[in-house]
């Protein structure tokens, strides 16, 4: 069926040869052509390439993979590294804080002792009949006394305002605000 000629008959009855062409199939029987000949060789290519192609994926995944295990172990070694010295840090830190708990604690101890020891010569003095404080009041009245004459204030002065003076009670006089009435209004 591929080989069909047409044959057409003149005027003159004389059969003439007129090949079949058709622009329109001519690559697709140069394609169908290519195919019969060569279509067994080009899906065997296409497979090789496809599955070439598969095996550049799973090593490029697989070199990402352990780049990223060995980045990963990397991390983990200074992730490592970053919390022992920030445990160090804290460890130091926590020293110090002890140190000087340590030194206040010593310092509230002599201070604890320290009025212990006083409460103790006073308890003392005062079985002696000896008033330590009484000694220290006294002193202090001297100086208190002294300052306080110099401190004086004159009572000559008039006073500013009168003793029965109150400030929450507002001005004295009968100039005072009154609300207004309710209702309607007087005037009008």
């Amino acid at each position: 069926m591929d080989d069909v000629e047409i044959t057409d008959v003149d005027d003159d009855n004389s059969p003439r040869q007129v090949p079949l062409k058709n622009p329109d199939l001519s690559p697709l029987s140069f394609s169908a052509e290519f195919l019969s000949l060569y279509g067994w060789h080009l899906l065997a290519l296409s497979l090789a390439v496809f599955v070439l192609i598969q095996q550049l994926r799973k090593r490029r995944s697989d070199r990402n993979r352990r780049e990223s295990v060995l980045q990963t172990m990397q991390d983990a070694s200074l992730v490592a590294k970053r919390q022992e010295a920030m445990e160090a840090a804290r460890r130091k830190m926590q020293e110090e804080l002890d140190a000087k708990a340590a030194i206040f604690k010593e310092k509230q101890r002599q201070q604890e002792e320290e009025k212990r020891r006083q409460k103790i010569e006073d308890w003392e003095n005062m079985k002696q009949g000896k008033s330590s404080k009484g000694n220290k009041l006294s002193e202090g009245t001297e100086e208190a006394g002294s300052s306080s004459a110099a401190l004086k204030p004159k009572t000559d002065k008039k006073p500013l305002r009168s003793d029965g003076y109150n400030p929450l009670m507002g001005p004295g006089g009968s100039c005072t605000w009154r609300p207004g009435r309710r209702g309607p209004s007087a005037g009008g």
